[in-house]
């Protein structure tokens, strides 16, 4: 769709967010997509088209699409849903009649806001501290917010094993992801991609990532360091491995001279 002319011509970046609970820690899975205002074609910049810059393409248009994409590769993956044949072909009929909504919100109005967007997604779990009221009694009291009563916060209460599997469901299994990227984001050759890019737009180059090891974040976090020796708190602690069959094993931290 975005290779549309009539829409965009290019294709853009996106960041997809994996978001698998409601606030009641129920199962509710769904995608939080941050998609560039533009797109790259043929290394060059192409800027969004819409005439009102509320939204990149029309809603009505993406309805239709997400649809289709949605209904075909349920029919290509019946192996997969936990339904039979004829189940599946009623739900995608009848589902193929209903008009489906699509909720997309407005550009951001810079950087920091898409930042701060995403790290209420990217860096949390199912439930932070803060929404627990209290543990007693083989309880967990904990707050919630009720979209469908006018946003107002209430208090829900679950015995310990309820609130444990509410929780756990949100686990993501071995080897999946909470984020991916897609368009020119992509993983593989984005650097050179992205540089050649900025080139044109006469930006500076993507920036080296430095790995800053635990020690130093410890102490500019927090104030500590971890490397000082806890009895004479002059000589230092050094993490020593070595690497084997591609298994790094860790060897016990020896204390040496400063």
């Amino acid at each position: 769709m975005s290779k549309n002319k009539t829409y965009l011509g290019a294709t853009p970046g996106i960041t997809a967010v994996l978001h698998t609970w409601g606030q009641q820690l129920d199962y509710h899975v769904h995608l939080h997509c941050v998609v560039s205002g533009g797109g790259i074609s043929n290394d060059q910049w192409v800027t969004e088209k819409r005439a009102n810059g509320k939204f990149l393409f029309p809603l009505a248009a993406i309805r239709k699409k997400y649809k289709a994409i949605f209904l075909r590769l349920a029919r290509e993956r019946k192996q997969d849903i936990a339904a039979s044949d004829q189940q599946i072909d009623e739900a995608i009929t009848e589902s193929g009649y209903k008009q489906w909504k699509v909720y997309a919100k407005a550009p951001f109005g810079g950087p920091d806001q898409v930042i701060k967007y995403l790290g209420r997604y990217t860096h949390k779990t199912a439930i932070t501290s803060h929404r627990i009221e209290a543990v007693a009694n083989g309880t967990v009291r904990f707050s919630y917010k009720d979209y469908t009563d006018g946003n107002k916060t209430k208090s829900m209460v679950l015995d310990e094993k309820e609130f444990m599997r509410r929780f756990e469901m949100h686990i993501l299994p071995k080897r999946f992801v909470r984020i991916r990227h897609y368009g020119f984001l992509t993983n593989r050759g984005k650097h050179a991609r992205l540089n050649a890019l900025r080139k044109t737009m006469g930006l500076a180059q993507v920036a080296v990532q430095i790995a800053i090891p635990i020690a130093v974040r410890m102490l500019e976090k927090f104030g500590k360091d971890i490397t000082q020796c806890t009895q004479c708190h002059t000589g230092r602690y050094e993490l020593l491995f070595t690497k084997r069959f591609g298994k790094i094993t860790y060897r016990k931290p020896q204390k040496v001279p400063v």
